[in-house]
Protein backbone atom coordinates (compact mmCIF):
# COMPACT_ATOMS: atom_id res chain seq x y z
CA UNK A 1 0.00 0.00 0.00
CA UNK A 2 1.25 3.50 -0.80
CA UNK A 3 2.53 5.59 2.06
CA UNK A 4 0.05 8.06 3.48
CA UNK A 5 0.76 11.71 4.15
CA UNK A 6 3.90 12.00 6.25
CA UNK A 7 3.25 12.16 9.98
CA UNK A 8 4.32 15.09 12.10
CA UNK A 9 7.02 12.91 13.64
CA UNK A 10 8.66 12.23 10.27
CA UNK A 11 11.92 14.10 9.95
CA UNK A 12 12.37 15.75 6.55
CA UNK A 13 15.23 14.27 4.52
CA UNK A 14 17.25 16.64 2.37
CA UNK A 15 18.74 14.62 -0.50
CA UNK A 16 19.97 17.37 -2.81
CA UNK A 17 23.48 18.11 -1.58
CA UNK A 18 24.71 18.26 -5.19
CA UNK A 19 22.82 21.56 -5.37
CA UNK A 20 23.91 22.84 -1.97
CA UNK A 21 25.16 21.13 1.17
CA UNK A 22 24.23 22.36 4.65
CA UNK A 23 26.63 25.00 5.95
CA UNK A 24 28.93 23.57 8.60
CA UNK A 25 28.89 25.27 11.97
CA UNK A 26 32.70 25.14 12.08
CA UNK A 27 32.86 27.11 8.82
CA UNK A 28 30.52 29.79 10.18
CA UNK A 29 32.47 30.05 13.42
CA UNK A 30 35.74 30.36 11.51
CA UNK A 31 34.30 33.13 9.33
CA UNK A 32 32.62 35.10 12.12
CA UNK A 33 35.66 37.09 13.37
CA UNK A 34 36.27 38.37 9.81
CA UNK A 35 32.68 39.55 9.54
CA UNK A 36 32.86 41.46 12.82
CA UNK A 37 35.97 42.61 14.66
CA UNK A 38 38.62 41.73 12.06
CA UNK A 39 37.00 43.58 9.18
CA UNK A 40 40.00 45.22 7.50
CA UNK A 41 40.58 45.27 3.75
CA UNK A 42 43.44 42.81 3.10
CA UNK A 43 44.98 45.26 0.61
CA UNK A 44 45.19 48.07 3.17
CA UNK A 45 48.65 49.05 4.45
CA UNK A 46 47.86 49.16 8.15
CA UNK A 47 47.64 46.67 10.98
CA UNK A 48 43.89 46.04 10.64
CA UNK A 49 44.31 45.26 6.96
CA UNK A 50 47.42 43.19 7.63
CA UNK A 51 45.48 40.91 9.99
CA UNK A 52 42.93 40.21 7.26
CA UNK A 53 45.69 39.67 4.72
CA UNK A 54 47.32 37.06 6.96
CA UNK A 55 44.01 35.23 7.36
CA UNK A 56 43.56 35.21 3.58
CA UNK A 57 47.11 33.96 3.09
CA UNK A 58 46.52 31.16 5.59
CA UNK A 59 43.23 30.14 3.93
CA UNK A 60 45.02 30.00 0.56
CA UNK A 61 47.75 27.82 2.04
CA UNK A 62 45.24 25.43 3.62
CA UNK A 63 43.28 24.99 0.38
CA UNK A 64 46.50 24.43 -1.57
CA UNK A 65 47.56 21.72 0.87
CA UNK A 66 44.32 19.78 0.34
CA UNK A 67 44.69 20.05 -3.43
CA UNK A 68 48.39 19.17 -3.46
CA UNK A 69 49.17 22.48 -5.15
CA UNK A 70 51.04 25.68 -4.28
CA UNK A 71 49.51 28.69 -2.56
CA UNK A 72 50.31 30.77 -5.64
CA UNK A 73 48.01 28.49 -7.66
CA UNK A 74 44.91 29.29 -5.59
CA UNK A 75 42.52 32.02 -6.77
CA UNK A 76 39.45 32.73 -4.65
CA UNK A 77 36.32 33.37 -6.74
CA UNK A 78 32.59 33.76 -6.24
CA UNK A 79 31.88 30.08 -6.92
CA UNK A 80 32.13 27.21 -9.38
CA UNK A 81 30.70 29.08 -12.36
CA UNK A 82 33.23 31.89 -12.13
CA UNK A 83 36.00 29.37 -11.56
CA UNK A 84 35.05 27.48 -14.73
CA UNK A 85 34.89 30.72 -16.71
CA UNK A 86 38.24 31.94 -15.39
CA UNK A 87 40.01 28.64 -16.04
CA UNK A 88 38.64 28.06 -19.53
CA UNK A 89 38.47 31.60 -20.90
CA UNK A 90 41.46 32.88 -18.92
CA UNK A 91 43.80 30.09 -20.02
CA UNK A 92 42.56 30.14 -23.61
CA UNK A 93 43.02 33.90 -23.99
CA UNK A 94 46.23 33.96 -21.95
CA UNK A 95 48.08 30.95 -23.31
CA UNK A 96 46.31 31.04 -26.66
CA UNK A 97 47.78 34.44 -27.45
CA UNK A 98 51.33 33.65 -26.45
CA UNK A 99 53.02 32.21 -23.36
CA UNK A 100 53.46 28.57 -22.39
CA UNK A 101 51.96 25.53 -24.02
CA UNK A 102 50.80 22.56 -21.98
CA UNK A 103 54.15 20.90 -22.53
CA UNK A 104 55.94 23.76 -20.80
CA UNK A 105 57.39 25.22 -24.02
CA UNK A 106 57.43 28.99 -24.19
CA UNK A 107 56.17 31.08 -27.08
CA UNK A 108 56.94 34.72 -27.80
CA UNK A 109 54.19 35.19 -30.35
CA UNK A 110 50.59 34.22 -30.86
CA UNK A 111 50.12 30.51 -30.23
CA UNK A 112 48.79 28.47 -33.15
CA UNK A 113 46.76 26.45 -30.68
CA UNK A 114 43.11 27.50 -31.01
CA UNK A 115 41.33 24.21 -30.38
CA UNK A 116 39.48 23.09 -27.24
CA UNK A 117 38.22 19.62 -26.33
CA UNK A 118 35.32 19.08 -23.96
CA UNK A 119 32.23 16.83 -23.81
CA UNK A 120 28.47 17.17 -24.11
CA UNK A 121 28.13 16.12 -20.45
CA UNK A 122 29.77 19.19 -18.94
CA UNK A 123 28.17 21.73 -16.64
CA UNK A 124 26.56 24.71 -18.36
CA UNK A 125 29.34 26.96 -17.06
CA UNK A 126 31.90 24.94 -19.02
CA UNK A 127 29.82 24.66 -22.19
CA UNK A 128 28.93 28.36 -22.17
CA UNK A 129 32.56 29.40 -21.61
CA UNK A 130 33.69 27.32 -24.57
CA UNK A 131 30.84 28.66 -26.69
CA UNK A 132 31.94 32.21 -25.84
CA UNK A 133 35.46 31.47 -27.09
CA UNK A 134 34.10 29.96 -30.29
CA UNK A 135 31.72 32.84 -31.03
CA UNK A 136 33.87 35.79 -30.02
CA UNK A 137 37.47 34.64 -30.35
CA UNK A 138 37.51 32.16 -33.20
CA UNK A 139 38.38 29.03 -31.24
CA UNK A 140 37.28 25.63 -32.48
CA UNK A 141 35.79 22.95 -30.24
CA UNK A 142 35.49 19.17 -30.39
CA UNK A 143 33.16 17.27 -28.08
CA UNK A 144 34.71 13.94 -27.22
CA UNK A 145 32.30 10.97 -27.57
CA UNK A 146 30.95 9.52 -24.32
CA UNK A 147 29.88 6.01 -23.38
CA UNK A 148 26.24 5.23 -22.51
CA UNK A 149 27.12 5.41 -18.80
CA UNK A 150 28.88 8.78 -19.14
CA UNK A 151 32.43 7.45 -19.09
CA UNK A 152 35.07 8.94 -21.40
CA UNK A 153 37.84 6.62 -22.54
CA UNK A 154 41.43 7.67 -23.06
CA UNK A 155 41.16 6.36 -26.62
CA UNK A 156 38.21 8.65 -27.33
CA UNK A 157 40.07 11.65 -25.94
CA UNK A 158 43.20 10.80 -27.89
CA UNK A 159 41.17 10.68 -31.10
CA UNK A 160 39.61 14.08 -30.37
CA UNK A 161 42.95 15.84 -29.86
CA UNK A 162 44.66 17.78 -32.64
CA UNK A 163 48.07 19.35 -33.08
CA UNK A 164 46.52 22.72 -32.27
CA UNK A 165 44.61 21.62 -29.14
CA UNK A 166 45.28 24.16 -26.42
CA UNK A 167 42.94 23.04 -23.63
CA UNK A 168 40.96 19.99 -22.55
CA UNK A 169 38.14 20.57 -20.05
CA UNK A 170 36.42 17.45 -18.69
CA UNK A 171 34.47 17.13 -15.44
CA UNK A 172 35.66 14.96 -12.58
CA UNK A 173 32.22 13.92 -11.26
CA UNK A 174 29.07 14.62 -13.23
CA UNK A 175 26.49 16.52 -11.21
CA UNK A 176 23.45 14.87 -12.85
CA UNK A 177 24.43 11.21 -13.21
CA UNK A 178 27.30 10.94 -10.72
CA UNK A 179 29.73 9.28 -13.15
CA UNK A 180 33.36 9.72 -12.09
CA UNK A 181 36.00 10.20 -14.77
CA UNK A 182 39.55 8.85 -14.61
CA UNK A 183 40.92 12.37 -14.53
CA UNK A 184 44.56 11.42 -13.96
CA UNK A 185 44.60 9.18 -17.05
CA UNK A 186 42.77 11.75 -19.18
CA UNK A 187 45.12 14.51 -18.06
CA UNK A 188 48.11 12.38 -19.09
CA UNK A 189 46.65 11.98 -22.59
CA UNK A 190 46.11 15.73 -22.89
CA UNK A 191 49.63 16.50 -21.70
CA UNK A 192 51.11 14.03 -24.18
CA UNK A 193 49.54 16.20 -26.88
CA UNK A 194 50.93 19.40 -25.33
CA UNK A 195 47.53 20.63 -24.12
CA UNK A 196 46.49 22.04 -20.77
CA UNK A 197 43.93 20.10 -18.73
CA UNK A 198 41.14 21.62 -16.63
CA UNK A 199 38.59 19.73 -14.58
CA UNK A 200 35.40 20.93 -12.94
CA UNK A 201 35.72 19.15 -9.57
CA UNK A 202 32.80 20.91 -7.89
CA UNK A 203 30.90 17.66 -7.26
CA UNK A 204 34.01 15.69 -6.33
CA UNK A 205 35.10 17.73 -3.32
CA UNK A 206 34.54 15.86 -0.07
CA UNK A 207 33.92 12.55 -1.82
CA UNK A 208 36.90 11.93 -4.12
CA UNK A 209 40.66 12.56 -3.95
CA UNK A 210 41.58 16.08 -5.07
CA UNK A 211 45.37 15.81 -5.03
CA UNK A 212 47.68 13.90 -7.32
CA UNK A 213 45.44 14.23 -10.37
CA UNK A 214 48.06 15.92 -12.53
CA UNK A 215 45.69 18.65 -13.74
CA UNK A 216 46.66 22.20 -14.67
CA UNK A 217 43.46 23.78 -13.40
CA UNK A 218 40.57 22.77 -11.15
CA UNK A 219 37.27 24.42 -10.20
CA UNK A 220 35.65 24.13 -6.76
CA UNK A 221 32.60 25.66 -5.05
CA UNK A 222 32.24 26.25 -1.32
CA UNK A 223 28.54 25.47 -1.00
CA UNK A 224 29.12 21.85 -2.02
CA UNK A 225 31.39 21.14 0.97
CA UNK A 226 29.70 23.06 3.78
CA UNK A 227 30.84 26.65 3.25
CA UNK A 228 28.32 29.42 2.53
CA UNK A 229 27.33 30.19 -1.05
CA UNK A 230 29.35 32.83 -2.86
CA UNK A 231 32.87 31.45 -2.50
CA UNK A 232 34.83 29.20 -4.82
CA UNK A 233 38.33 28.41 -5.98
CA UNK A 234 39.96 28.37 -9.36
CA UNK A 235 43.16 26.40 -8.77
CA UNK A 236 45.32 27.28 -11.78
CA UNK A 237 49.04 26.58 -11.95
CA UNK A 238 50.81 29.92 -11.56
CA UNK A 239 53.14 29.13 -14.48
CA UNK A 240 50.21 29.22 -16.93
CA UNK A 241 49.55 32.56 -18.69
CA UNK A 242 46.09 33.69 -17.59
CA UNK A 243 43.98 36.54 -18.91
CA UNK A 244 41.89 37.97 -16.03
CA UNK A 245 38.15 38.23 -16.50
CA UNK A 246 37.76 40.88 -13.80
CA UNK A 247 40.03 43.92 -14.05
CA UNK A 248 40.80 46.50 -11.42
CA UNK A 249 43.16 46.67 -8.45
CA UNK A 250 45.13 43.55 -9.29
CA UNK A 251 44.17 41.39 -6.33
CA UNK A 252 44.79 37.62 -6.36
CA UNK A 253 48.25 38.25 -7.86
CA UNK A 254 46.69 40.18 -10.73
CA UNK A 255 44.52 37.27 -11.84
CA UNK A 256 41.18 38.29 -10.30
CA UNK A 257 40.67 41.88 -9.20
CA UNK A 258 38.29 42.95 -6.46
CA UNK A 259 38.42 43.13 -2.68
CA UNK A 260 38.74 39.58 -1.42
CA UNK A 261 36.02 38.03 0.73
CA UNK A 262 38.25 37.05 3.64
CA UNK A 263 35.48 35.62 5.80
CA UNK A 264 34.20 33.26 3.12
CA UNK A 265 37.73 32.27 2.08
CA UNK A 266 38.40 31.21 5.68
CA UNK A 267 35.05 29.38 5.78
CA UNK A 268 35.88 27.57 2.54
CA UNK A 269 39.28 26.45 3.79
CA UNK A 270 37.74 25.21 7.04
CA UNK A 271 34.94 23.27 5.35
CA UNK A 272 37.29 21.76 2.76
CA UNK A 273 39.74 20.59 5.42
CA UNK A 274 36.98 18.98 7.47
CA UNK A 275 35.49 17.24 4.43
CA UNK A 276 38.93 15.92 3.52
CA UNK A 277 39.59 14.67 7.05
CA UNK A 278 36.23 12.87 7.25
CA UNK A 279 36.24 11.54 3.69
CA UNK A 280 37.39 7.95 4.22
CA UNK A 281 34.79 7.20 6.90
CA UNK A 282 31.98 9.06 5.14
CA UNK A 283 32.63 7.36 1.79
CA UNK A 284 32.63 3.84 3.24
CA UNK A 285 29.42 4.40 5.20
CA UNK A 286 27.40 6.45 2.71
CA UNK A 287 28.35 4.36 -0.32
CA UNK A 288 27.03 1.19 1.35
CA UNK A 289 23.75 2.94 2.18
CA UNK A 290 23.59 4.36 -1.36
CA UNK A 291 24.07 0.90 -2.91
CA UNK A 292 21.27 -0.53 -0.77
CA UNK A 293 19.03 2.41 -1.72
CA UNK A 294 19.65 1.83 -5.43
CA UNK A 295 18.93 -1.88 -5.13
CA UNK A 296 15.67 -1.29 -3.26
CA UNK A 297 14.44 1.33 -5.75
CA UNK A 298 15.24 -0.81 -8.80
CA UNK A 299 13.53 -3.82 -7.19
CA UNK A 300 10.37 -2.00 -6.12
CA UNK A 301 9.68 0.56 -8.87
CA UNK A 302 8.54 -0.83 -12.23
CA UNK A 303 10.26 0.82 -15.19
CA UNK A 304 12.98 2.47 -13.10
CA UNK A 305 16.54 2.41 -14.36
CA UNK A 306 19.78 3.86 -13.05
CA UNK A 307 21.49 6.61 -15.04
CA UNK A 308 25.25 6.92 -15.09
CA UNK A 309 27.90 4.37 -14.24
CA UNK A 310 27.03 1.57 -11.83
CA UNK A 311 30.59 1.15 -10.58
CA UNK A 312 32.26 4.54 -11.10
CA UNK A 313 30.06 7.16 -9.46
CA UNK A 314 30.34 9.52 -6.52
CA UNK A 315 29.60 7.63 -3.27
CA UNK A 316 26.60 9.78 -2.33
CA UNK A 317 24.86 9.86 -5.71
CA UNK A 318 21.91 7.90 -7.13
CA UNK A 319 19.94 9.00 -10.19
CA UNK A 320 17.08 7.31 -12.01
CA UNK A 321 14.62 7.66 -14.81
CA UNK A 322 11.11 6.52 -13.90
CA UNK A 323 9.63 5.64 -17.27
CA UNK A 324 5.92 6.38 -17.61
CA UNK A 325 5.93 9.15 -15.00
CA UNK A 326 6.93 12.79 -14.80
CA UNK A 327 10.10 13.63 -12.92
CA UNK A 328 8.57 16.85 -11.60
CA UNK A 329 5.48 14.97 -10.41
CA UNK A 330 7.65 12.42 -8.60
CA UNK A 331 9.55 15.23 -6.92
CA UNK A 332 6.37 16.91 -5.74
CA UNK A 333 5.04 13.63 -4.35
CA UNK A 334 8.35 12.96 -2.61
CA UNK A 335 8.24 16.40 -1.04
CA UNK A 336 4.76 15.61 0.26
CA UNK A 337 6.33 12.57 1.90
CA UNK A 338 9.13 14.63 3.46
CA UNK A 339 11.88 13.89 0.91
CA UNK A 340 13.66 16.70 -0.93
CA UNK A 341 15.45 15.65 -4.12
CA UNK A 342 15.94 17.23 -7.56
CA UNK A 343 15.59 16.60 -11.27
CA UNK A 344 19.20 17.50 -12.03
CA UNK A 345 21.33 20.60 -12.17
CA UNK A 346 20.06 23.49 -10.05
CA UNK A 347 21.48 25.80 -12.74
CA UNK A 348 18.84 24.52 -15.21
CA UNK A 349 15.79 25.04 -13.01
CA UNK A 350 12.84 26.44 -14.92
CA UNK A 351 13.82 24.86 -18.23
CA UNK A 352 11.26 22.67 -20.00
CA UNK A 353 13.98 21.04 -22.05
CA UNK A 354 15.24 17.54 -21.19
CA UNK A 355 18.64 17.30 -19.54
CA UNK A 356 21.46 17.79 -22.03
CA UNK A 357 23.43 15.22 -20.06
CA UNK A 358 20.80 12.50 -20.39
CA UNK A 359 20.13 13.16 -24.06
CA UNK A 360 23.89 12.99 -24.73
CA UNK A 361 23.75 9.45 -23.30
CA UNK A 362 21.16 8.53 -25.91
CA UNK A 363 18.15 8.61 -23.60
CA UNK A 364 14.89 9.58 -25.32
CA UNK A 365 13.66 13.09 -24.55
CA UNK A 366 10.40 11.94 -22.96
CA UNK A 367 12.21 9.43 -20.75
CA UNK A 368 14.87 12.01 -19.82
CA UNK A 369 12.09 14.20 -18.42
CA UNK A 370 11.31 11.49 -15.84
CA UNK A 371 14.73 11.79 -14.19
CA UNK A 372 15.19 12.26 -10.45
CA UNK A 373 18.52 12.71 -8.66
CA UNK A 374 19.28 11.86 -5.03
CA UNK A 375 22.49 13.14 -3.48
CA UNK A 376 23.07 12.25 0.16
CA UNK A 377 24.76 14.24 2.93
CA UNK A 378 27.77 12.84 4.78
CA UNK A 379 25.53 12.37 7.82
CA UNK A 380 23.21 9.99 5.93
CA UNK A 381 22.21 6.98 8.04
CA UNK A 382 21.00 3.49 7.12
CA UNK A 383 17.48 4.17 8.38
CA UNK A 384 17.39 7.31 6.21
CA UNK A 385 18.25 5.22 3.17
CA UNK A 386 15.52 2.71 3.91
CA UNK A 387 12.92 5.42 4.42
CA UNK A 388 14.01 7.20 1.23
CA UNK A 389 13.68 4.02 -0.83
CA UNK A 390 10.22 3.30 0.59
CA UNK A 391 9.19 6.87 -0.17
CA UNK A 392 10.35 6.63 -3.78
CA UNK A 393 8.33 3.45 -4.27
CA UNK A 394 5.32 5.06 -2.61
CA UNK A 395 5.61 8.26 -4.64
CA UNK A 396 5.61 6.43 -7.96
CA UNK A 397 2.77 4.16 -6.80
CA UNK A 398 0.70 7.13 -5.68
CA UNK A 399 1.17 8.76 -9.07
CA UNK A 400 0.18 5.57 -10.87
CA UNK A 401 -3.02 5.42 -8.80
CA UNK A 402 -3.82 9.05 -9.54
CA UNK A 403 -3.38 8.46 -13.28
CA UNK A 404 -5.63 5.37 -13.27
Amino acid sequence: MALDQQSDSSRPLYLDTASAAPVRREALEAAWPYLTGVFGNPSSHHEVGHTSAEALKDARRRVAKVLGMRSTDIIFTSGGTESDNLAIIGISLGAGTGGNTGSGESANCRSPRRHIVTSALEHEAVLASVDFLVRWHGFEVTQVPVESDGMITTEALRSALREDTLLVSLGYANNEIGTVADIAALADVAHDAGAFFHTDAVQAAGWLPLSGLGVDAMSLAGHKVGAPKGIGVAAIRARIPLEPLIHGGGQESGRRSGTENVALAVAFATALELAEAEQVEAVARVQAIRDDFIAKVLASVPGAFLTGSESSRTPNHASFCFSGTSGEAVLLELERLGITASSGSACAVGSDEPSHVLTALGIDDDVAKTSVRFTFPASFAAEDGRRAAESVSAAVENLALSYS
